[in-house]
């Protein structure tokens, strides 16, 4: 399905590819049909699926029509720069997510759990690329303190130390953009699972042994809960790749997301095509991790 969609979804996109690639200029009507049979454009649509597919599976993803390099060639440069940034919130976003969601729970009704809750609806509500807009306008563009996009100070090549304090100066507001997103998700659902566990019998049990209640929390409470935030984790960190389409662009991040955006301009089919295959096998790879990881943290599921 990945592939089919893949495919055929990127053929309705509005323009001609090769009308596109003469940037302007005047070109004969022969000169557009050489450029579409050099892409393949000329080919009944079915004739260019199968070709697609054969390709595909030899691991040949096309050559771009705007790079004209190698599709596995292009994506094998900007997937470091995405992993780094959507590690980065990852990370980030679970630890405070999780943390700050099992406090929300265990102070139910205070106002540090009005507070959290209603931060965290507010991000979970905000679009990225409009919250990634406005930290631009105010930090980059009017404070000044970051820079306004890129991984890298152009005109500059660090080594060592200077290149990665360079690289995190740019990450800063790129990473913030996508934990106050995500981050929320987490907060919501580790603070309903707590809240659900909380009425268990084996609370009380804890309780009645004489156990403090940051034992009780950290030891019963939270383990428990945390079953059905696994999966929300991993299906969320294969999804911040495919999101990181608008971040990237808004903050001009040499990923895959702002590869991809470049790539609809043309349209230049075999790199969207490219890019959608590798996004979609990372949803799918983290699913099934997700399958492995609940099993192993909830025995039940092995006897069945």
């Amino acid at each position: 399905m990945v592939v089919v969609l893949g495919f055929f979804s990127f053929r309705v996109l509005p323009g001609d590819p090769a009308i596109n690639m003469t940037r302007g200029r005047r070109v004969s009507a022969e000169e557009v049909e050489r450029l579409r049979a050099e892409m393949g454009l000329d080919d009944p649509l079915p004739l260019q699926f199968l070709s697609y597919l054969g390709d595909l599976f030899r691991g040949d993803l096309g050559v771009s029509y705007v790079y004209r390099r190698e599709v596995t060639e292009l994506i094998a440069e900007r997937l470091a720069p995405t992993l780094l940034l959507t590690g980065t919130a990852a990370l980030i976003s679970v630890v405070l997510g999780l943390w700050l969601g099992q406090k929300s729970a265990w102070r139910r009704g205070s106002l540090f759990d009005k507070t959290q809750t209603g931060l965290a609806l507010v991000f979970w509500s905000v679009p990225t690329f409009w919250l990634g807009l406005i930290l631009l306008l105010v930090f980059a563009g009017g404070l000044g303190w970051f820079p306004t996009g890129g991984m890298v100070t152009p005109g500059t090549d660090p080594t060592g130390l200077a290149r990665v304090l360079d690289v995190a100066h740019h990450l800063v507001l790129p990473v913030l953009t996508m934990v106050a997103v995500v981050y929320a998700q987490y907060l919501m659902v580790m603070r309903a699972s707590v809240l659900e566990e909380m009425t268990s019998d084996y609370l009380t049990t804890a309780r009645a042994k004489g156990l403090r209640e940051d034992l009780v929390r950290t030891r019963h409470a939270v383990p428990n809960a945390l079953l059905p935030t696994v999966t929300l984790i991993f299906l969320t960190i294969g999804g911040l790749v495919g999101g990181a389409v608008t971040v990237e662009t808004v903050f001009s991040w040499p990923g895959l997301g702002y590869l991809t955006f470049q790539g609809l301009s043309a349209p230049d089919l075999p790199l969207l095509q490219g890019t959608f295959v590798v996004f979609s096998s990372i949803v799918i790879v983290m699913n099934f991790v997700a399958e492995l990881v609940y099993r192993v943290l909830d025995p039940r599921l092995k006897a069945s």
